[in-house]
């Protein structure tokens, strides 16, 4: 029997050179911008439903060249999240535009019977501790002053940014982009753990309200 010859050191170090040249096994290079939906084909299939107290209904819609989503909500409370696991080194950026009809009167971010929005945009950051879950909540305030932040009535693990408070700019489309590690840094203190799903909702459970919202597509982005 013919004797083997184990490959050299050399030739070991030397083929995995030998492949990038020749372009086999060379990273692929990330996309700039990743449309989680722009819902011109509808409401995406990686979306899922979660309800809380009765549903809020959340249609497709469009007028002249814009597409969105609709949200209705009648003393009811549920959202969509999006499943996507990624770091916030690689896609720091988040971006959206949202409208309201107008906020709640009853709204009050500081407590519990007040805790309803028309609109609000959440990045989850799971833990296989269930308990050390942590989101950042980005609200469109009913009096939160814009551009504070404050625990959730519910749970300091959840985090809310007023973007926008009141009903100054009810009516109109407003666009957002935020940078996720600098939000984190600023309300959790160091930097985050990657990003476990995007979440929607427009709720009105606690208040006994109603609310009409709309959200534009929704994008992540490098720097």
């Amino acid at each position: 029997m013919p004797h083997c010859r184990q490959p050299s050191l050399y030739k070991l170090l030397f083929i995995p050179v030998i492949m990038l040249v020749l372009g086999f096994g060379a990273p692929t290079a990330m996309p700039a911008e990743i449309i989680l939906d722009n819902f011109t084909n509808g409401l995406s299939a990686h979306w899922k439903h979660k309800k809380f107290k009765d549903a809020t209904r959340y249609t497709v819609q469009k007028q002249g060249d814009r597409v969105f989503l609709e949200s209705l909500s009648s003393n009811a409370a549920s959202g969509l999240y999006y499943d996507i696991d990624y770091s916030p080194r690689q896609y720091p950026l988040i971006s959206w535009t949202w409208k309201i009809d107008q906020v709640l009167a009853k709204g009050n971010a500081l407590t519990k019977e007040g805790d309803d929005y028309s609109a609000r945009v959440y990045v989850i950051f799971p833990s296989r501790l269930f308990w050390r879950t942590k989101a950042i909540n980005y609200i469109w305030a009913n009096r939160l002053p814009q551009g504070t932040h404050t625990p959730s009535a519910y749970t300091s693990n959840s985090m809310m940014i007023a973007l926008q408070s009141g009903n100054k700019k009810s009516g109109q489309w407003q666009h957002e982009q935020r940078n996720i590690i600098e939000d984190y840094r600023m309300v959790f203190g160091g930097d985050p753990p990657n990003v476990g799903s995007i979440a929607i909702m427009t709720d009105t459970d606690n208040t006994g309200g109603q609310a009409r919202a709309a959200y534009g597509p929704i994008r992540l982005h490098s720097e």
